[in-house]
């Protein structure tokens, strides 16, 4: 009988969407993560008649008669519909007020992206994200420097040891990309660009469509509680009825099996 396996792969299904579900709320307070909304796609079909085929004289079938075997996982849809901007008062958080990316290098030399923007300085002065990896072009804060700002389009200035006047000391760009949605997550808040993301274009910020930044704000988690919570409760329900196709499945299986006697 098909609805056993049939109904299964929608209980898999389902576990799969609270699966995603649930890692949208554990990180309801993560700094500038996007949801995800988990996609499914019908399986093959079991085709008894196809539509237009002849059914005697000139007569021919309006439609086909198929069998559907069930549904599987396809992919990750991700929001990146801005989260809220939080105040901090950290003169080195930066929030991107818009589209964009900062881009950090890993410890083995490659490259990431981030909307993270709580940055820091290690002990040569380097600026670095929460992990320690540092922003790309390399930005490095001078010993003594105080009033650091840091301009809507990215400029870094601050006033140094023995001067009255503030000095530029760097830029902070922003990166962007024609598909976003085609990054691959890789934890700690970082994406890494993929074939379907195309290829990563560094822009001053506000320019080119990319977002302006904010000096000492950090974006918040986009995750809606609530959309979760409805999102949860449709999952389980859709859980409960597919075990509910394969009792029943069951049950006319039994039924059969006692015909003999």
């Amino acid at each position: 009988m098909r609805a056993l396996n049939t109904a299964g792969t929608g209980m898999v299904a389902q576990q799969t969407n609270l699966d995603v579900i649930a890692n949208n709320l554990a990180n309801v307070n993560t700094n500038a993560f996007k949801s995800q909304r988990a996609e499914f796609q019908d399986l093959m079909y079991q085709t008894f008649r196809a539509s237009g085929a002849a059914t005697g004289g000139t007569a021919t079938l309006p439609s086909a008669a198929q069998v559907g075997l069930g549904s599987r996982f396809s992919a990750n849809s991700t929001s990146f519909s801005p989260g809220s901007i939080q105040a901090t008062g950290n003169s080195l958080d930066v929030a991107i007020n818009g589209d964009g990316f900062f881009q950090v290098t890993l410890p083995d030399g490659t490259t990431a992206y981030t909307r993270d923007g709580a940055l820091k300085t290690d002990a040569n002065g380097l600026v670095v994200t929460s992990d320690g990896y540092a922003l790309e072009p390399a930005l490095t804060m001078p010993l003594g420097a105080r009033a650091i700002t840091i301009s809507p389009n990215g400029n870094v200035t601050a006033i140094l040891p023995g001067q009255d006047d503030p000095v530029l000391i760097g830029t902070i760009q922003v990166v962007m990309f024609p598909n976003p949605s085609g990054m691959t997550r890789i934890g700690q808040n970082l994406f890494r660009s993929g074939g379907g993301s195309g290829e990563a274009t560094q822009v001053i910020a506000g320019e080119q469509g990319s977002g302006t930044l904010q000096q000492r704000f950090l974006e918040g988690s986009n995750v809606q509680v609530v959309e979760e919570m409805v999102r949860m409760i449709t999952a389980q329900r859709a859980y409960e009825i597919n075990s509910k196709a394969i009792q029943t499945a069951d049950d006319m299986l039994s039924i059969l099996n006692n015909l003999k006697r």
